[in-house]
């Protein structure tokens, strides 16, 4: 018999991480634990308001499914039983590890996928000019660098970081935070400083305003981009989607939906919340096939769990089936 688990754990970050929706210093995560006999799989994933989600809603969802696993649930049962989400992420994961653990094989021998290293995006959070400026000359070593805009002062803020790493390959993340308004005029902006990706411009609703702009930058969805279904209506207002797991619901999800995506003609970034490496180290394997990835958020805690994924710089390592899978 399968008995289900489940635990909130919070992680504080290295520094005040903001965004154009607030701030947090802290990385709060729920990890699921499946246990069969001495065999024990794991999953994390990240609650966010964003999406209505709450910590204690999605604990309880989790709890609610005890029973269901303990006579029989499987994954599969799973994806019909939740929708897509954090809950459903935490307990996808946590059965494709117990998987690996019952079957001596690791996950990404089960998916028929070899492993190999990763450079992920490295993430510098919405500031100043002058503090943008700073880190981005920390981190001007790193090939790519994830911008957070989406305020007042964004082409000040633009010009600083280019300043400060030249040689950089530059993502901007505005996180819904532009308008109709001033749409046109940050885009064109980024465009003179040479940025290569600009993540969700506009709110999730709005995205049709897209469908009449020829941007000269490469667009990408994230809030706007879920699973599956979301897909469709994106055709024509972005260049490339966000797969994240805690959207898809889980590593089965975001597998599937990276398939569909690349058929349909979309680029894929993989993207995650912030969280350890039991959170990122599933979603490398939605990355393999070398899309753009931005799985830099152990990178952002004071310490990761140990053991963790290797990180050399922005390069990440194959990690052990002691981290997961």
């Amino acid at each position: 018999m399968t008995r289900l688990t489940c635990s909130i754990e919070t992680w504080p970050l290295a520094a005040a991480f903001n965004i154009s929706r607030g701030a947090k210093t802290e990385a709060q995560v729920v990890v699921t634990t499946l246990q069969d006999g001495d065999k024990i799989g794991r999953g994390e994933c990240v609650p966010y308001a964003r999406y209505r989600e709450t910590l204690e809603a999605v604990v309880e969802t989790i709890n609610g499914l005890s029973s269901a696993v303990e006579n029989g649930l499987s994954r599969t049962d799973l994806q019909l039983t939740l929708p897509p989400g954090a809950a459903r992420n935490a307990i996808d994961c946590a059965f494709w590890d117990l998987e690996a653990k019952r079957s001596g094989k690791r996950v990404a021998d089960l998916i028929g996928m070899t492993p190999t290293p990763l450079t992920t995006a490295y993430s510098l959070s919405l500031d100043t000019p002058e503090n943008m400026a700073a880190a981005a000359t920390a981190a001007a070593a790193r090939p790519l660098l994830k911008i957070k805009l989406g305020g007042e002062g964004d082409e000040e803020r633009i010009a600083a970081v280019r300043a400060a790493a030249p040689d950089a390959k530059l993502i901007i993340d505005a996180n819904e935070g532009w308008t109709p308004d001033n749409l046109i005029h940050n885009i064109e902006t980024m465009a003179r400083y040479d940025v290569a990706l600009i993540e969700q411009p506009l709110p999730a609703g709005d995205d049709e305003i897209l469908r009449s702009y020829g941007s000269p930058v490469p667009l990408c969805a994230d809030e706007s981009c879920h699973g599956i279904a979301s897909l469709a209506p994106l055709v024509g207002l972005y260049d490339a989607v966000n797969i994240k797991l805690d959207k898809t619901g889980g590593l089965t999800e975001a597998l599937a939906t990276a398939r569909a995506a690349r058929d349909i003609g979309f680029d894929i970034m993989v993207g995650c919340m912030v969280g350890t490496s039991l959170g990122m180290a599933p979603a490398t394997l939605v990355a393999q096939p070398k899309d753009l990835v931005d799985l830099d958020g152990p990178l952002l805690l004071k310490e990761d769990r140990r053991p963790g994924i290797t990180f050399q710089g922005s390069d990440m390592l194959p990690f052990s089936a002691e981290v997961w899978g």
